[in-house]
């Protein structure tokens, strides 16, 4: 996890199907992903989600402070 990435870079690691962390969070373990709806999903478009550092699994939204950050990495999950 050496290479830093805009989160640009960051949207474009997810959609290739990477996990991605930002190195200023504070939580271990945490990282986001894309969930691309299938046909048994409830949801019919593609989102982001989180994997907090208690092991939960929540829908995610971009801070201001994400989206301007440069320490986006992908994760060896």
């Amino acid at each position: 996890m050496n290479n830093q990435m805009t989160f640009g870079e960051a949207v474009e690691a997810l959609k290739a199907g990477e996990t991605v962390t930002r190195t200023g969070w504070n939580g271990r373990g945490m990282y986001l992903a894309l969930q691309v709806p299938d046909d048994h999903s409830k949801m019919t478009l593609p989102y982001i989600y989180m994997r907090t550092a208690q092991g939960d699994l929540v829908p995610w939204l971009a801070s201001q402070t994400d989206i301007l950050s440069d320490d986006w990495q992908i994760t060896a999950n």
